[in-house]
């Protein structure tokens, strides 16, 4: 069953990159878009590349790897706090849900810049970002979650003396973890465009920054290779909150 799910894209995948090969190889790429061929790497040149600036590279991600984690838990933990805070009160959610779906109408690359100013070059405008994006699928699906309890468990349980937090332990919380995987996914998956974003506007390492490097010096082969492996932080956490999901929520 898991390869016959894996298998058609994986296929897929070696097409496509089969066909950026042969197109890259063969110059037709270069001609069609009128740039030097050197500006159009194929997949074995970045490959190449990817192997063998591996130390500069990887140093650069692990960098990047550290603020994604770090921005991912932020945004988990405020998100969680949020959506609680909603389910709690109904004044709380009316006063405070358009709140949250303004800050997803704030342009990242234009706030991006102004947190560096206020924080310098350091990690913390990094991590403000990674969370400005990540906040909102946790945070609607989180809220989604708990919505979806069943009304007629809860009322039983109060009915029983059970007390608010038992409710909440026993049935609404076991509602919403399906919807708090799925909105963490998510983030987790655009997570590292937050990572890019902050180191864009200022950073003194990082993939971001070295992709602003290697664009300044033409070399597109190993901006490519970055590409690559923010690709694979983003799919690996992806994969891990998923494999989590399946310990936790085995009832599913």
């Amino acid at each position: 069953m898991k390869a016959r799910a894996w298998l058609p894209p994986f296929l897929l995948l070696l097409a496509l990159l089969g066909l950026w090969q042969l197109a890259a190889e063969s110059g037709f790429m270069a001609d069609t878009l009128g740039l030097e061929s050197f500006l159009v790497p194929a997949p074995s040149e970045i490959a190449e590349v990817l192997w063998q600036d591996r130390g500069l590279i990887l140093e650069n991600a692990r960098t990047t790897l550290v603020e994604i984690v770090a921005g991912f838990i932020l945004a988990l933990v405020c998100g969680l706090l949020v959506a609680f805070a909603f389910r709690s009160s109904e004044l709380i959610r009316r006063a405070g849900y358009p709140l949250v779906v303004a800050s997803q109408t704030i342009p990242v690359i234009v706030v991006a810049p102004i947190l560096v100013v206020w924080f310098g070059y350091g990690i913390w405008p990094k991590l403000l970002i990674i969370a400005l994006i990540c906040f909102f699928p946790i945070t609607v699906n989180a809220l989604d979650g708990l919505r979806s309890a069943d009304r007629e468990a809860m009322l039983m349980m109060r009915s029983l003396d059970a007390s608010g937090l038992q409710v909440f332990r026993r049935v609404e919380l076991p509602s919403a973890l399906p919807g708090i995987f799925t909105g963490a996914r998510i983030a987790a998956a655009v997570a590292v465009i937050g990572a890019v974003f902050g180191e864009w506007a200022g950073a003194e390492k990082g993939l971001g920054y070295l992709m602003l490097q290697d664009n300044a010096q033409l070399m597109t082969d190993r901006m490519f290779a970055s590409v690559v492996v923010l690709s694979l932080i983003a799919i690996l956490l992806y994969v891990l909150i998923g494999l989590l999901e399946r310990v936790i929520v085995r009832w599913r």
